[in-house]
């Protein structure tokens, strides 16, 4: 009998879910930033056991918070549904930060979502810390209200992945796998290729910029000569904006795509054409219809 189950990750800014989830599933699904609340889609990851025994969906969620607007108010019912609908939750702590309000307010909101849902919680990034710190950090873990089991890991180096997985697998429901054993996302290839381009402009950056922007997809053409063209544009809320983006003689816009186009090939295992450009649509983040196109629920 084979198991299968959703695996709901939820944490404080920077606690390193993302991270976390593209290590459990071997591929990259999940963008990786330092900028707080940068997750807008509830990315899921397919990780599924090599002898066939069990597949993990692992849910890459939003961060809790209160909605501001169209976009906040989609991000935070995503996050209540996935908490609903997840057979385990995983809270994942920033160990060099230890236990902090945030932790605590997430590990309620995650009892009081789910209460009979396990919770198990992996306290990150213990490669950074001294055997007694990391001791400590897993005693005020284990104190959390609702969390049931703790687990010391560093989804970077891939130190204790192996029994933090072994676990979820045996909280995992009997079941048919839900996805081929190969597939790595459930995200569509387009929405898959924006958010890999927006990833790098997450990187080059600043202050309040990342929150407005996003990447979309107009068009992907596979050419005969093997070349594959991605047509795609990064919307803006402001003139100001564009030109950050922009930079001086066009060369931020360079170095985006140049980063991007890179991390499209890794994704597509062919040469790529980018057309990236800079479009500006103000308040897009409390525009319903462009949040519909852009696949934002």
């Amino acid at each position: 009998m084979t198991r299968a189950g959703f695996v709901g990750l939820a944490g404080r800014p920077n606690a390193g879910k993302s991270t976390l989830v593209n290590a459990i599933v071997g591929a990259h699904v999940a963008i990786v930033s330092e900028r707080p609340q940068t997750t807008r889609r509830a990315i899921r990851g397919v990780a599924t056991d090599e002898q066939g025994r069990w597949q993990l969906v692992m849910t890459d969620l939003p961060g809790v918070q209160r909605p501001r607007d169209a976009l906040t108010e989609r991000m935070q019912r995503r996050v209540e549904r996935e908490i609903a609908d997840s057979d385990t939750l995983l809270l994942v702590v920033n160990g060099e930060q230890g236990v902090g309000p945030g932790d605590r307010f997430i590990s309620k909101a995650l009892l009081a979502a789910n209460a009979d849902t396990p919770v198990l919680c992996a306290v990150n990034k213990v490669d950074r810390l001294t055997t007694g710190e990391t001791a400590a950090v897993l005693a005020e873990a284990a104190r959390l209200g609702g969390v049931d089991e703790v687990f010391p890991i560093s989804a970077r180096t891939g130190d204790g992945l192996e029994p933090l997985i072994a676990r979820l697998a045996e909280l995992t429901p009997e079941g048919p796998f839900m996805f081929p054993p190969d597939q790595r996302s459930d995200v569509p290839s387009e929405v898959q290729l924006a958010e890999l381009i927006r990833e790098q402009v997450l990187r080059r950056t600043r202050e309040e910029l990342p929150h407005a922007v996003e990447v979309e997809i107009d068009g992907v053409i596979e050419r005969d000569d093997g070349l594959v063209e991605v047509h795609s544009h990064i919307w803006a809320e402001t003139e100001s904006q564009k030109a950050i983006l922009i930079g001086a003689g066009g060369s931020r816009i360079k170095e985006i795509g140049t980063a991007a186009r890179g991390q499209l090939e890794r994704e597509l295992g062919a040469r790529v054409f980018l057309d990236l450009r800079v479009r500006v649509r103000p308040k897009w983040r409390r525009d319903d219809a462009l949040l519909d196109r852009l696949g934002i629920e």
